[in-house]
């Protein structure tokens, strides 16, 4: 019996494909995907046999659905250039180092296993943003599909080549003891390798590839991996932690305290720290990242400016490229480094790099840094279950309660709202710099909740409860995928 096309329509994502493999998208479904993906190549490139790179993560089903989605690739007239296991960066690389067409990588991240998906490319150091999102669904889903004769090639020992790249300009002089968790994800054959390379004493968490990730999901975001990572970085004396996700364009931090450091302050301090011999340059940050971005003195000083953005690594590496800014930085630990310092792709083990060069640089302890930027108090990143088919709707109805909360001066903990960013969801900031933060997650049925007072945790739980009461009046929330902390 033939087996009929599966193919979810929600698939289609903001800026890249993620279903639950087989419920969601079967092999001809991916095949499909590869038909469409080929196409829209082809359309944008203008080429009979474009080149693309692809390559797959550690999940166990990945091999099988990159060969559907080379098939489909390969029907449209494709040459196929195959990296082999990989992380996204590897593959972003790739199309730099062969100069290719475009970029395809099977990975579903870090979502939980049964997940799978493809961030794809055309443009050097770009992935797709909403509009080749919206494109790329229509062709696949109304098979309007080129047919042409592709093939494929396979690129061996790329992984060296990637590694090599990263080390040979990279060497430090202090020898930093560096925690390295991967959560048994892709990165685990990657990190340690590189950041030994380029003279880290390296101490392995989780580093074994394991699919089944048997201890937590290769999430930076994830208390329960930055907990881990803590309590090894206290036992072993290290200077500093670093916890990948499960493709590679991801890293957290943790101090020689065993703090976790939200990404968007590394951010701030690897910007600072730019500035001085980058003077006038621009960086963009996503909307959950820290208001201290925008009250930074030494930023100010060295004629720095910050532009807040959509969240998501396409629209921030899009915004990086546009506004020609010397880098960029998201909250969920996608940091991205444009000409003299990178090719504008997010990759976190580079990402992590230039941490050690901050510390490399400075006669300090990591935490003794951190004591340079004023405290605030930050919320986890928090993630209500919302449907995908109703999540944005209820984001324009909280829009739209946090302007008339605006305008009526009504007041939350004896402040009021004195500005509303609404370029992603909305963000709603307070005369003392605290904010809260309502936006639709681009790829999962949920919302994602972030809150930030520079004045107290109390204040920081107290603009959660507000936007938890506004959201519940809704009835379209679900469980959130972790609790605010206890004040």
């Amino acid at each position: 019996m033939n087996q009929s096309l599966k193919i979810d329509p929600f698939g289609f994502r903001e800026y890249d494909a993620r279903w639950v493999y087989e419920k969601d998208i079967n092999i001809l479904g991916i095949t499909n995907l590869g038909k469409g993906l080929g196409t829209q190549i082809i359309k944008h490139t203008k080429k009979k046999n474009p080149r693309i790179i692809i390559g797959h993560d550690y999940r166990s089903y990945s091999e099988d659905i990159k060969s559907a989605l080379k098939k489909g690739l390969i029907s449209t007239g494709c040459i196929v250039e195959d990296i082999g296991l990989s992380l996204s960066p590897m593959v972003y690389f790739a199309q730099f180092n062969l100069d290719a067409d475009a970029v395809a990588m099977v990975t579903a991240s870090h979502n939980e296993n049964g997940w799978t998906g493809v961030k794809m490319g055309i443009k050097k150091g770009l992935t797709h943003a909403p509009e080749e999102m919206k494109e790329l669904k229509d062709i696949t889903l109304n098979k309007k599909f080129i047919v042409g004769e592709g093939k494929e090639k396979e690129i061996k020992n790329f992984q060296e080549i990637y590694k090599k790249n990263l080390i040979d300009k990279n060497k430090i002089n202090k020898k930093i003891k560096a925690v390295v968790a991967c959560g048994n994800g892709t990165a685990g054959i990657f990190a340690p390798d590189i950041l030994r390379g380029i003279g880290c004493t390296v101490i392995e968490l989780d580093c074994k590839l394991d699919w089944t990730f048997p201890k937590y999901n290769p999430n930076p975001e994830d208390l329960k991996m930055l907990h881990e990572i803590a309590k090894v970085v206290k036992e072993n004396d290290a200077d500093v932690g670093f916890g990948f996700d499960g493709d590679g364009d991801r890293v957290g931090v943790i101090d020689n305290d065993g703090n976790e450091i939200f990404s968007d302050k590394i951010g701030l301090l690897i910007a600072r720290n730019l500035s001085f011999s980058h003077n006038n340059s621009k960086f963009i940050v996503d909307v959950k990242s820290t208001g201290l971005f925008k009250s930074d003195e030494i930023l100010r000083e060295n004629l720095c400016k910050t532009i807040y953005w959509k969240t998501g690594h396409s629209h921030i590496k899009r915004k990086v490229n546009e506004e020609k800014a010397l880098a960029g930085f998201e909250k969920s630990g996608h940091f991205f480094f444009n000409e003299p310092l990178g090719y504008g792709y997010d990759d976190g083990i580079n990402s992590a790099i230039q941490v050690c060069h901050l510390l490399n640089n400075k006669d300090k302890k990591m935490s003794e840094i951190m004591n340079e930027i004023p405290n605030t108090f930050q919320s986890p990143t928090m993630a209500p279950f919302c449907k995908d088919e109703e999540k944005y709707q209820v984001v324009e109805d909280m829009v739209k309660q946090i302007e008339i909360t605006k305008n009526k001066k009504i007041k939350i903990d004896n402040q009021e709202i004195n500005e509303i960013l609404t370029v992603n969801g909305v963000r709603f900031s307070f005369e003392d710099g605290s904010w809260g933060l309502i936006r639709a997650s681009s790829n999962k049925p949920s919302l994602v909740v972030v809150t930030e007072s520079s004045t107290s945790k109390l204040r920081m739980k107290k603009i959660f409860e507000f936007i938890d009461n506004l959201l519940k009046r809704t009835g379209k929330i679900g469980d959130y995928d972790q609790k605010m902390p206890d004040v």
